[in-house]
């Protein structure tokens, strides 16, 4: 623990005794010099230190925010310490291959993190002059993603989950297979998670070990059994190396967070310890800009040649996408990807929903001199097939399948197609962008070539491949398609 505290000018100011100890937050009276989000050494009675933070200030009292948790704490024998400036962390290239508690500490047995660099982890606000247009495709490896909603160097696109979905599974393979097309570059992953159980840490923990994915990557954990206000702080930890690698070492970083519905849980926690006044569902008034503080720290810098790329994974209660979490967070970001119970429950993996999921980047990341030409067209017919089909689907469920048109039956043969073998693949099936685009394709081929509207005529002839049809089965289609 003194580690945190190393290289900080001692200011000789302090507290003895406390007027309030509740819930993780320590009242001291009577202060002096004290700034807001300052750093605090809170000394309990055995003499060892627990690190907090400065909530709220005025000129009789500061209220503290204990991440250890005041177990042990007496109001009488406590001794606080201001210590002149909010939380640092040391950053350096070298914690790449490692992993930390929440708040930077070794937890794989290795030595702290050695570096004269100590940046704040409430980091600069970028200038918005100096940001740069997220450009470039980010290939996953999941066709889902690659072929549809596509992500882009710099974008923010966070994926909205439930409770039983497999969105650990997810993240997992995102980061084992997440790669850039230029391997000139280099390329890293900053991984934080929030309030997760401990053989869930484990689950990633061996994951990225025996894949060799922890060669470039730097983990941060904060479990469940931490203190949940060390979850606020844990990914201004993680946001804070990564804006190291990227701006300071050049290189591109993917971002990943999860579970953000945990640490907005803590955040409503201290809001209520606080006495503030909730907003929606409890949550404090305030709840859109500190996701903001978070969120906006991703993207490019003019005259950088690295980005942070960030994709937060959050939990909707009840699968509710109208629950403040993901509906502030989707007025933040560009896009979503959206995990399906009703796929997961089919046996589809990765269960993303095809319509409700977008990213709006998309455009500025795929197509002639990233991908493939015909990306953006594939993927807009894609879109519009598969609308259709769920048209087709709730049509059947009213009147029965065998009532439906010929061409109506073909498009629910284009719809499993589509899902069977475009949508689900393997846990550990790394797809090429060039291979998505090809599955795309055979899954449109499914549909007659009249039904394609957004393709030209030429990308038709290179790449639809449906089998020789009769005259009269082109036919029938025409004609149920004009009924």
């Amino acid at each position: 623990m003194n580690d945190l505290f190393a290289d900080i000018e001692d200011r000789g100011l302090e507290y003895v005794g406390a007027s309030r100890i509740e819930g993780p937050l320590v009242v001291v009276e009577r202060v002096r010099d004290v700034g807001y989000d300052e750093t605090v050494e809170i000394i309990d009675p055995a003499g060892i230190p627990r690190m907090g933070r400065v909530l709220d200030v005025s000129e009789r009292h500061a209220v503290v925010q204990v991440l250890e948790g005041t177990t042990g704490l007496a109001t009488r024998t406590l001794r606080a310490r201001f210590l002149g400036e909010s939380f640092r962390l040391p950053v350096s290239r070298q914690m790449l291959g490692r992993v930390f508690d929440g708040l930077g500490r070794p937890a794989d047995g290795g030595p702290p993190a050695l570096s004269a660099d100590r940046r704040d982890v409430n980091g600069m606000p970028i200038n918005p002059f100096a940001r740069r247009y997220p450009r470039e495709f980010i290939q996953t490896g999941l066709s889902a993603i690659d072929g549809m909603n596509a992500l882009v160097r710099g974008q923010k696109l966070p994926v909205f989950s439930g409770n039983g979905l497999p969105h650990d599974r997810v993240s997992a393979q995102i980061i084992r297979q997440a790669r850039l097309l230029d391997e000139e570059v280099e390329f890293s992953i900053v991984f934080a998670a929030m309030g997760i159980k401990h053989d869930v840490a484990e689950f990633f923990i061996r994951n990225f070990r025996e894949s060799g994915a922890l060669s470039r990557a730097v983990m941060f954990f904060s479990l469940a059994d931490a203190p949940s206000v060390e979850r606020l702080l844990t990914p201004r930890v993680a946001l804070t190396l990564a804006e190291h690698l990227a701006f300071d070492c050049g290189q591109h970083v993917l971002i990943l967070l999860t579970d953000m519905t945990n640490y907005c849980e803590s955040l409503r926690e201290v809001g209520t310890a606080r006495g503030e006044i909730p907003g929606r569902k409890g949550y404090p008034g305030y709840l859109y800009s500190d996701l903001a503080s978070l969120y906006e720290r991703a993207g490019r810098i003019e005259n950088s040649p690295g980005s942070i790329t960030q994709m937060a994974i959050l939990t909707m209660p009840a699968d509710d996408i109208s629950h403040p979490v993901p509906d502030l967070t989707g007025y933040i970001t560009e896009g979503q990807i959206v995990l399906d119970r009703d796929l997961f429950q089919r046996g589809i993996y990765p269960p993303i929903a095809g319509l409700p999921s977008l990213s709006r980047l998309m455009k500025d990341g795929v197509g002639k001199g990233f991908t493939r030409e015909d990306h953006p067209i594939l993927a807009s017919q894609l879109f519009a097939c598969y609308a259709y089909v769920k048209r087709v689907r709730g049509l059947a469920d009213v009147i029965g399948e065998e009532e439906l048109s010929p061409l109506d039956k073909q498009y629910l043969k284009f719809g499993e197609a589509f899902e069977g073998t475009f949508l689900n693949q393997g846990e550990y099936e790394n797809r090429s962008i060039e291979t998505t685009l090809e599955m795309g394709w055979d899954a449109l081929s499914v549909l007659p070539r009249e039904e394609l509207h957004r393709v030209s005529d030429d990308l038709l002839r290179k790449h639809y491949r449906s089998e020789q049809r009769t005259g009269t089965q082109d036919e029938a289609c025409l004609t149920a398609r004009a009924l």
